[in-house]
């Protein structure tokens, strides 16, 4: 039974190749990629269990078992680091992933397809600059002398470096976030509003529905396949915050609401070459990383009948 099943499906697998050797041919760069980037780094986890030394290498470094994690859970970052991280993205959660569904259902209801298609062109512009470039640009503006803090003095904010005030390090990583994706964001939403059907529309507007009422009624229940899976990824990646962006920002004055799991981990793996500890933090972020995902899987599939699996 098994022998014919294992020839069966080689055979099919031979037949499908025949048919559609190009496919298999284009997959393979991707399906290499990841074997050897993705899962065979995967043996380098063992020294998450070790006080690993390079000169000693894998197997004649010491064993300290669970060692790493308590270090980390006992020292004075890792409630700060975890709370930022979350904050983060909680933020960005409740304030960024709203925005490009926004922008899409605006976006949609102008009549000037001239006037769109230059629309669209700016909004998506800043999602084609580099983080370093951004990075700049919101140090030049947020300086003494910059145009956002020029802009938020107006309010009796004091004329001040604002990446020095750890307060405003959040609403600065969170909105400039928003400006450079937002509008890259808003693709697949827009893609997603032009596949409804216009009947649906013509309907509307003998029942007398305006504007709003077919926003809510056809676009919205349009879109929502496409925000639960996309909320599901979010939520999933909530831990996952880079490095690059707040590396480039952050400075010590802001460390207390400015450093996150993966700034630390730079900086322990990197800067203090204390590589083991640095996997520890990883592999700890990436299983909390998998159960927020589970979990908002399983919410979906219950409650809005939308999941991956």
């Amino acid at each position: 039974m098994k022998a014919n099943g294992k020839t069966g499906f080689l055979a099919e697998l031979k037949t499908d190749y025949k048919r559609r050797s190009a496919i298999y041919w284009m997959v393979l760069p991707i399906v290499a990629y990841y074997i050897i980037f993705e899962y065979i780094p995967m043996a380098g986890q063992v020294i998450v269990f070790q006080n690993f030394r390079p000169a000693r290498g894998f197997l004649n470094s010491h064993w300290v078992g669970l060692g790493n994690f308590f270090s980390f859970f006992r020292s004075i970052y890792a409630i700060r680091v975890i709370r930022n991280t979350l904050l983060i993205n909680f933020y960005q959660l409740i304030f960024g992933f709203p925005a490009p569904i926004i922008l899409a259902l605006i976006m949609n209801e102008l009549g000037s397809v001239k006037y769109k298609r230059v629309c669209q062109t700016i909004q998506y512009m800043p999602h084609f600059i580099s983080a370093v470039v951004m990075c700049g640009i919101i140090v030049d503006f947020c300086s003494s002398r910059g145009f956002i803090t020029s802009v938020v003095g107006w309010f009796g904010v004091e004329a001040t470096n604002l990446l020095t005030i750890p307060q405003y390090f959040r609403p600065i990583y969170v909105g400039s976030g928003i400006w450079k994706e937002v509008g890259w964001g808003s693709i697949i939403y827009l893609a997603t509003i032009s596949t409804v059907d216009m009947n649906l529309y013509e309907a509307a507007a003998i029942d007398g529905a305006g504007r709003l009422r077919k926003i809510w009624h056809i676009n919205l229940p349009a879109l929502i396949p496409i925000i639960a899976i996309r909320l599901i990824l979010n939520i999933g990646q909530m831990m996952s915050e880079g490095a690059d962006k707040v590396i480039l920002l952050y400075n010590p004055s802001i460390y207390e609401t400015a450093d996150i799991i993966s700034s630390y981990v730079y900086r322990v793996g990197l800067t203090e070459m204390n590589y083991s500890l640095a996997a520890a933090v990883g592999m700890f972020n990436s299983v909390v990383n998998f159960c927020l995902l589970y979990s908002a899987n399983w919410f979906s599939r219950h409650f809005v009948k939308e999941s991956f699996w």
